[in-house]
């Protein structure tokens, strides 16, 4: 004990010395990345294509009119099959679309303009019909603006009367995106036997896709653009034959003419433009068993005969079922095709009755893909599916409310997959995961509150950047705290109340408040509203700071620089938990600070924020911190699993603030070598990772590598005879733990470890047969090339370039840059400059692995600096 006591205090020396430069370094780079990057883009435009015959709106679309009908005819020119009897040698040569629409509106105030949405297209004059008089109306002018409203202004020259009918006819042009936007061209390889001519060799396919989230449709046809004019869409496509063709309804009918085929789609539900879709591929579809609702999901030939998407399929039916059950609200209409692209710059996009995803996160091989990776299929597909109601079904009012769709939605998730996969027992690491990178996100003197007034998200570039972990996964640990204070009951049915008052209209945070405390049973001061206005619209968080010796509690909002003057303070749920008594609960609804008997205990340990179910971080004085530890190191079980995750990451992240001392936040690792749950050292190795690449090169490096082999050698040990027979263990949480130990005892340099790696990883090179089991692969691959050299990175890529499947080619991209050898990392990232090597879509996964390798953060660095153009497209 006394051992590793000082070993740890050697370590504390390093940690306390070299942390605050770190940090200080790491936000300088990336303040000096945003204002570099910043320049790239502010390329400067003319403000109006003509003049301009009134001052237009700032941003947002001015309150006269309202859509109700968009009748759209698109046609486009693209090749599914480059061949030669069309002398088309590139797809950049039919990237051509063509289209009209004409939009069924109604006045809500006189107005004699129109303003729409519309970017990078020519549009034609445009002919207006008064539909209640059957008469035209004249237009004077149109006038578009190249700045970042992106308006198209269309004046009159007599005033529309309100309340009356109108619809605006509009033809255009355009070209499909390079950037994975719009639409846009995803390509893929068909291998020879799923093809349906004789030609022996792999060919190159097309898909065409949207993506149209958040301010996209205007790059399509001219709409009105802003999530609360919803409206009906009716759309005609004309493809090459021999494509099919989906959107987001049924379709009605098809005819072929020669070389074109006409596709017509019944009309959708009431949506937003965002919602909008179609895709016009060769793709094949899996049907999902029976269920109310038809659902197909599309992928690439080989794949769908393969059965690499009936794991999909099979789910999908059952978390559907699930979400009508838990709503009671039907999911309408009753089709669903999911596509899985090869490119799409996201992991999911939840179109209306027709969800895309990227095909890495929704396909599942038998025997090839990883549990790690069936988790991420269930979790995307859970997520995506439950937008229907959250986001499609009801929509947020304006985008400073996104997290109305995304919060929900990940919240969601995890209930749906634990439903049917129940083995998994995922839930608890899903809410771990998304809890601890939201405390470090919001940690950050850089970031916001979860919502922020409409006014000051106003541009595109600005309705981006609300896409982040702020909205996701801090959204969703907001209402799991939400739901525990409240009870899951009420909690339910105010979702319920909620969805079926706002479903098929735009809804505001308050407006969820409203409901979930009309349902609560128990009434009290901390009302809903009350209580979360704060957690939402202040930025951060709270750290509470208890001492178990006099009682005394204080808050105060928790930052990594620890200089926040902001005064903010938040009603704080505390659930609690003492050595020598059941669970508790208690109110912070103070600053502090403020004395509470409850918290008094000198003879045993006090825990709080028992199961983590709060959003913030707790501090003890020293005397209950050792308290805490000695419980640990004699019989952790009696510590909830999530707690024993949670005060490590807390202990971590408090000395990185310098609000503890960094000697006990090592000292909370030491109970590591008799466990095997899955979270505590999961957190553990997250934040040692964080000062493993922050002193890499410096002289505590070693004794870090010394201190972490020898904490993990019983974990790996514990495992060793199943790793070494290729064999894993029967519990999905023992799964993780495996995969973890492999991980660390490898990458801290344990000879059984690397020894076991370069046994198994040399013999698929040399009998060119992989008998790695399936769950320890990505580790492996990844542990094998960071110790070999040219030849074993030389075999990797030549398996990436050949694989088919693609959950292996994606841990094999990644092994790839897990080299240390910066020349190799070097020919990586140039690789992936070329289209044919890596995708576009994979790009940027490609430069974050470089730059999480010590041996290649400079190599990142200059190579975004360089290639930033073509980056940032995917």
């Amino acid at each position: 004990m006394a051992k590793r006591s000082s070993l740890s205090k050697g370590l504390a020396v390093a940690f306390v010395a070299l942390t605050l430069s770190a940090i200080a370094g790491m936000v300088t780079m990336v303040t000096m990345f945003k204002i570099q990057m910043n320049g790239i883009n502010a390329t400067a435009f003319p403000d109006v294509t003509t003049p301009s015959p009134t001052p237009p709106p700032i941003m947002r679309l001015p309150k006269t009119l309202e859509p109700e009908l968009y009748d759209i005819t698109l046609q486009t020119y693209f090749y599914s099959r480059i061949i030669e009897e069309v002398n088309v040698t590139s797809p950049n040569q039919s990237t051509l679309f063509t289209g009209n629409v004409t939009i069924h509106f109604h006045t809500v105030q006189k107005t004699d303009l129109i303003y729409l949405h519309c970017r990078d297209l020519a549009v034609t004059r445009p002919r207006l019909l008064n539909k209640d008089y059957n008469i035209g109306i004249k237009v004077k002018s149109m006038t578009q603006y190249h700045n970042q409203s992106e308006f198209l202004a269309i004046q009159l020259e007599e005033y529309l009367q309100a309340k009356m009918n109108f619809s605006l006819f509009l033809s255009f042009e355009g070209n499909m995106s390079t950037y994975l936007e719009s639409l846009y061209v995803s390509t893929y390889t068909e291998v020879y036997p799923y093809r349906d001519y004789e030609e022996n060799s792999d060919m190159q396919r097309y898909a065409a896709a949207t993506h149209l989230k958040p301010t996209q449709a205007r790059t399509l046809f001219p709409c009105f653009d802003e999530p609360e004019l919803k409206a009906v869409f009716k759309l005609t496509l004309i493809h090459r034959a021999g494509t099919n063709a989906l959107g987001n309804a049924d379709k009605e009918d098809s005819e072929l003419m020669g070389e074109w085929k006409t596709t017509r789609f019944a009309p959708t539900p009431k949506m937003s433009t965002y919602l909008f879709a179609f895709t016009v591929s060769e793709l094949k579809s899996t049907t999902s068993p029976k269920g109310r609702v038809t659902i197909k999901t599309y992928a690439r030939p080989e794949a769908t005969v393969a059965g690499h998407a009936l794991y999909a399929a099979n789910i999908s039916v059952k978390i559907l079922e699930f979400y009508e059950n838990r709503f009671e609200i039907n999911y309408y209409p009753i089709k669903l095709d999911q596509v899985a692209l090869p490119d799409l710059v996201s992991t999911t996009m939840e179109n209306w009755g027709l969800i895309t995803y990227q095909e890495e996160s929704v396909l599942y091989q038998k025997d090839v893909s990883s549990l790690l990776h069936k988790e991420e299929v269930a979790t995307v597909i859970a997520h995506g599916l439950a937008h229907h109601w959250f986001g499609n079904l009801v929509t947020m009012g304006w985008w400073n409310d996104v997290w109305l769709n995304e919060g929900l939605a990940t919240y969601m998730s995890y209930f749906a997959v634990e439903h049917v996969e129940p083995s998994f027992k995922i839930k608890d690491i899903a809410v771990m995961k998304d809890l601890q990178e939201a405390l470090r996100q919001d940690a950050l003197s850089t970031s916001r509150p979860l919502t922020v007034l409409p006014g000051d998200i106003q541009t595109p570039s600005e309705i981006k950047e609300m896409f982040d972990t702020i909205t996701h996964s801090k959204g969703a640990m907001l209402l799991r705290m939400l739901a525990d204070f409240v009870g899951e009951s009420a909690f339910n049915i105010g979702v319920k109340t909620y969805l079926k008052a706002f479903r098929g209209a735009t809804a505001e945070t308050k407006d969820l408040w409203q409901h979930i405390e009309a349902a609560r049973a128990v009434k009290n001061s901390f009302t809903v509203p009350k209580v979360m206005k704060p957690w939402t619209e202040q930025q951060g968080y709270p750290v509470i700071s208890i001492n178990t010796t006099s009682g005394e509690i204080v808050q105060k909002q928790f930052l990594f620089n620890g200089s926040s003057t902001s005064g903010y303070w938040w009603d704080i749920p505390i659930r609690f938990v003492r050595g020598d008594s059941e669970a508790s609960f208690v109110w912070l609804g103070v600053p502090g600070p403020v004395k509470k008997e409850e918290f008094i205990s000198t003879k045993t340990w006090v825990l709080a924020n028992a199961d983590c179910q709060g959003f913030y971080r707790v501090n003890y004085n020293l005397e209950n911190w050792q308290h805490l530890l000695e419980q640990l190191e004699s019989s952790p079980d009696r510590i909830p699993l999530m707690n024993r995750g949670q005060l490590i990451d807390d202990a971590f992240n408090l000395a990185r603030a310098n609000l503890l001392n960094v000697n006990v936040a090592l000292n909370f690792t030491l109970f590591l070598r008799n466990e095997r749950e899955f979270i505590p050292w999961d957190s553990a190795v997250r934040n040692l990772e964080y000062f493993f690449l922050m002193f890499d090169r410096s002289q505590v490096y070693g004794l870090m590598q010394e201190y972490l082999r020898s904490q993990v050698s019983d974990l790996y040990d514990f495992f060793a005879n199943e790793t070494n027979a290729s064999v894993v263990p029967k519990t999905h949480s023992l799964q993780h733990s495996q995969i973890l130990a492999i991980k660390v005892a490898c990458s801290s340099g344990l000879p059984e470890c690397m020894e076991m790696v370069d046994t198994k990883f040399g013999d698929w090179i040399f009998n060119d047969t992989n008998n790695i089991h399936v769950n320890l692969r990505s580790t492996i691959y990844c542990q094998a090339l960071a110790v070999g050299g040219q030849i074993e990175w030389n075999f990797a890529w030549d398996k990436f370039l050949s694989s088919s499947d693609s959950s292996e080619k994606d841990q094999l991209r990644h092994a790839l840059s897990c080299t240390r050898q910066t020349w190799l990392l070097n020919r990586l990232l140039e690789y992936s400059l070329d289209p044919d090597k890596i995708r576009l879509t994979d790009v940027a996964s490609v430069v974050n692995d470089v730059a999480e390798n010590p041996a290649g953060q400079a190599l990142a660095w200059n190579f975004i600096r360089a290639h930033w153009d073509y980056v940032s497209q995917g």
